[in-house]
């Protein structure tokens, strides 16, 4: 803490222990204040500025110190300066006071309480900035909530001071005029509580609920406005009580949630069911990485004290059995089992014609039209393309196209250019790589998978490289050129131009969600590389929603069923209640060797937000399964609120490190601590013994060395 705030600190506190070392309170009594009414009415008389300069100073100090007393200062304004020139000192001081009180508590508060608490707070602040006025509005309404809390607490926030003024100075004069008015009628005042009789207090409180209600009409007022232009073609009746549009994971989980409560659904897919990560994505990947683990097992063979030998295989069968395992996982996101289900499966391209209708291109060439009461878009996302010269005539792949092309040659490919450092590009660049193709990995970043910690990319760099990809970093890419069969990626680094040739060129820079085609434009949903959705995943449309890759902030698979819950629940009941998706636990994994997990924060994330932890660390090469699997590398690293357990963020760079992740999501999801996780008997001899070992090493750093020294001396005394 600064000088400055040790100081201001020093002052409120000087000020607030005088007020009860010398009584000041005495003097904030109705009794004193009826028995010097006739003096401070004489002074007033006689010095009127004077008097309404020091009343104002008094009242400004007073609330800024959050003294009690301040219904006793307000009814002296009624007393001595009358209602309207007491309601117009009262209303600015009190105002006044209040924002410096708001000061005081963001100067010398806030930091500290955003270190410690700064998730929190960051979710408040996100909801103190769409509607916070409102709320202060409506509290200052009500005068049962201690002022005083709502000065220091709002302080903490990240309300601009102005608005807080502003908002204080509207909002507390209903309350002034009450008591100010009273003080004008101080002689038949007897108590506070007859003020604020049960009657006046229920004024109050409605007058507190009318901005609520208030804000209803303007949601059905604003709903109407956007409905306006669709007002003569919404049907009366519809023929479905929801319709889905793309059969991913969000679709696939929406439409299965609508069919369980009997909803009756129609889920619309233009290609293959399971959506992305099914055909192109999650499945077919780690099958190769698979395949791709076993092929460098067996040329390094002698870790395992066996003989090493260079894999032979047929790159078309290693293909052939990821479209197998592919077709062995359909069954599971098939039009059949959707349909046993009660959901209506349709094959074709859907369109929004407005906010109720969808028109469905059907796959055998014919249309139909459908009437429903909600959407949920669900489109997902494609692989973002590069605008590089050259790029489009060099016959370059994406993760989703690479399996039918790929799948077609009888060789790997002999030089693989690998265009992306992200998740997906380190994947496939090792696999293919510990496959036998001559990969060179181009990222423009100064580092691999640059949303992790740099110590993580430093390892991920280590772990390609020790697998044969040429990994530049820092590499821009300009173009691609084609001369006389020699195909060559041209890259920028260090201002000079170099020149990369291949044979086949992977695009893996990206994914961007799919926003056209089927109506979106037409009604005028906003976009920004996503669809626009509120937190409870409407679109401008309140009965139309967006999940999954379409809508953001993440693209995972295990996210967009996690929306799909939120967004297929809203539609349906969204009339009675309505949720807002919750983002506070998400876990991803890059499934490189050694894997790298993470849930929360990491170093780099909380270092940009400002938020303070402690890091715990353990080292996986000290972990006895890892070492009796040749598999001791890593670590498990674990953000704590500094001098607590409580899990902020987790990082695991290891054999199997997403799976053994799932122990701290469950944690963090549940408000369990590192305490409770050494508390917890883990199998010896697994992996997941990592995970309360790192608790351990949080244990020892906290244990109390006074106390263990006095339990010392007591073993001492006990040996005589």
């Amino acid at each position: 803490m600064s000088f400055r705030k040790i100081f201001l600190l020093a002052v409120v506190l000087l000020g607030i222990t005088a007020f009860f070392l010398f009584d000041l309170g005495r003097f904030l009594s109705l009794d004193y204040l009826k028995q010097s009414q006739a003096r401070f009415e004489a002074l007033y008389a006689a010095q009127p500025l004077t008097v309404s300069l020091a009343y104002f100073a008094l009242y400004v100090v007073a609330t800024a110190l959050s003294f009690p007393g301040a219904a006793i200062i307000t009814l002296a304004g009624g007393a001595i300066f009358g209602l309207w020139w007491g309601t117009l000192l009262v209303s600015f001081a009190s105002s006044l006071g209040a924002t410096l009180a708001f000061l005081v508590s963001r100067f010398v508060l806030r930091d500290s309480i955003e270190a410690k608490f700064g998730n929190r707070l960051a979710e408040i602040n996100r909801g103190i900035e769409k509607d916070g006025a409102f709320y202060l509005f409506t509290l200052r309404l009500i005068p049962v909530v201690p002022f005083f809390v709502i000065n220091l607490v709002m302080g903490l926030t990240k309300m601009k001071a102005i608005t807080f003024y502003a908002v204080s100075q509207i909002g507390m004069l209903a309350g002034t005029l009450v008591y100010v008015n009273a003080g004008t009628q101080l002689a038949q005042i007897d108590s506070l509580q007859g003020i604020l009789s049960p009657a006046l207090l229920g004024s109050f409180v409605l007058l507190g609920v009318f901005p609520l209600i208030a804000k209803w009409i303007v949601g059905l007022l604003q709903k109407r406005k956007v409905y306006a232009r669709w007002a003569s073609v919404k049907p009366k009746r519809f023929d479905r009580n929801l319709i889905v549009i793309g059969a991913g994971a969000g679709g696939l989980v929406s439409a299965y949630i609508a069919a369980v409560v009997k909803a009756k659904v129609t889920l619309v897919e233009a290609h293959k069911m399971g959506g992305d990560c099914l055909n192109y994505g999650c499945v077919p990947s780690k099958a190769l990485i698979k395949s791709a683990k076993l092929a460098h097992q067996m040329r390094h063979g002698e870790t395992y004290g066996l003989h090493s030998s260079a894999p032979t295989f047929s790159f078309k069968a290693v293909m052939q059995r990821i479209q197998d395992i592919v077709r062995a996982i359909e069954p599971h996101d098939s039009v059949e089992r959707y349909t046993g289900l009660g959901v209506e499966v349709l094959q074709g391209y859907a369109k929004l014609v407005n906010p109720w209708t969808v028109e469905i291109a059907m796959n055998d060439g014919t249309t139909q039209t459908l009437t429903t009461r909600s959407i949920v878009i669900a489109a997902g996302a494609r692989p973002f393309v590069p605008p590089l010269p050259g790029l489009e005539d060099s016959g370059y792949v994406t993760s989703d196209t690479l399996w039918e092309k790929f799948g077609q040659l009888d060789e790997v490919p002999g030089r693989l250019v690998v265009l992306g450092g992200g998740p997906i590009g380190c994947e496939l660049a090792q696999s293919f790589a510990r496959l036998g193709s001559q990969v060179t990995q181009v990222e423009m970043a100064p580092r691999l998978m640059a949303r992790e910690d740099a110590e993580v990319s430093e390892l991920a760099r280590q772990a390609l490289t020790k697998d044969g990809v040429d990994v530049r970093t820092g590499h821009k890419a300009l173009r691609v050129e084609n001369t006389n069969g020699v195909k060559t990626l041209v890259v920028e680094h260090a201002g000079a131009e170099q020149r990369i040739e291949f044979d086949e060129l992977l695009c893996a820079v990206g994914r961007s969600a799919r926003l056209t085609g089927y109506g979106l434009e037409e009604l005028g949903i906003p976009t920004n590389k996503t669809v626009e959705t509120n937190e409870y995943l409407q679109t401008l449309y309140p009965n139309i929603f967006a999940a999954g890759d379409v809508a953001g902030p993440y693209q995972f698979t295990h996210v967009a069923a996690h929306q799909a819950w939120y967004a297929a629940v809203n539609a349906l009941f969204g009339d009675f209640r309505k949720f807002k998706a919750d983002y506070s636990v998400i876990p991803w994994a890059t499934f490189i060797d050694p894997e790298v997990a993470r849930v929360g924060l990491n170093e780099q994330e909380a270092k940009e937000k400002g938020i303070a932890v402690e890091v715990t660390r353990y080292g996986i090469d000290d972990l006895d399964r890892a070492i009796a699997d040749s598999e001791a590398h890593g670590f498990v690293k674990v953000l704590t609120v500094p001098g607590k357990d409580t899990i902020l963020g987790v990082t695991i760079v290891g054999t199997h490190a997403a799976d053994l992740l799932a122990e701290y999501v469950l944690a963090m999801k549940h408000g369990l601590g590192l305490n409770k996780i050494l508390g917890t008997i883990h199998t010896y001899p697994t992996l997941a013994e990592a995970n309360k070992f790192a608790a351990g090493e949080w244990k020892r750093a906290h244990a109390p060395q006074q106390l263990l020294a006095w339990v010392g001396r007591f073993h001492d005394w006990r040996r005589g």
